[in-house]
């Protein structure tokens, strides 16, 4: 299968025309999987100390705008996060779209950083922290969102559970992005799985983001990175290789709950 990660803008004028691009890149490589960066439809609120109703609201209505819009990708599956608002709760929450089913919420980002350009945790509640992987066309995925990714007992966990794509939408700064990759390289050999990631570019506040999407396979090895040239990447994998993976050392030794 063909698996598309991507660097995308926080500027909106910027946004659109990738957009296009993107819907063009995915339709001339086959992409069978789109991995967007987190809540990528609005600016980056969460720059801001402060939580604003209004900013919310806005955000809110723009990613339900354009999640509706995601069948121009034209892509079989479709994952990213959307602010939400569930059972009275502000919430990240990753979704799902796919052609049959349309798109549904999956996982609700359960780590919140709360610090200079990532103030998060002052904008929405945390998940429960259930991480449970779901299953599209055969296909076992599990999502991560951006600093769920640094809960390595949940990385093992899904490896357990015979996960074979970890998905990470981020929004992570351009200081950092070795570090992050490094976070990506671990998760993919801890689990036995391939870890996919795609990020914003740009800056908005003291947030200034890093970009670099990638493609890992299960035993750590860089498949393929976005970059400013090129801020699409697509990559061939075979799920059978995550499959395969988890009789080997190190994750042959994890026994199934």
């Amino acid at each position: 299968m063909k698996v598309t990660v991507t660097e995308m803008s926080d500027d909106r004028e910027a946004f659109a025309r990738e957009w296009g691009a993107l819907a063009e890149h995915v339709r001339t490589e086959s992409s069978n999987l789109v991995l967007l960066p987190e809540m990528p439809f609005y600016g980056w609120f969460c720059s801001e100390p402060e939580f604003d109703e209004a900013v919310w609201r806005e955000a809110v209505e723009e990613h339900r705008r354009w999640v509706g819009r995601l069948s121009d990708l034209g892509a079989p599956v479709v994952l990213g996060s959307s602010p939400v608002e569930v059972g009275g709760r502000r919430v990240n929450e990753a979704f799902v779209l796919t052609r049959e089913a349309g798109a549904r919420g999956a996982h609700v980002k359960g780590y919140l950083p709360d610090e200079a350009g990532f103030f998060e945790a002052r904008w929405y509640q945390r998940g429960d922290r259930v991480f449970q992987p779901f299953e599209e066309d055969g296909l076992k995925m599990w999502f991560m969102v951006c600093s769920d990714l640094w809960s390595m007992a949940n990385a093992r966990g899904y490896g357990k559970k015979g996960v074979q794509v970890i998905a990470v939408p981020r929004a992570t700064g351009r200081v950092s992005v070795e570090k992050w990759l490094a976070a990506g390289r671990v998760a993919a050999v801890i689990s036995g799985a391939f870890c996919l990631s795609s990020n914003r570019t740009g800056k908005r506040g003291e947030a200034e983001f890093g970009g670099v999407g990638w493609v890992v396979g299960p035993d750590g090895q860089v498949l393929g990175t976005t970059s400013k040239d090129k801020p699409f990447v697509t990559v061939e994998v075979d799920p059978d290789e995550a499959v395969r993976a988890k009789r080997t050392h190190p994750r042959d030794s994890l026994e199934p709950d």
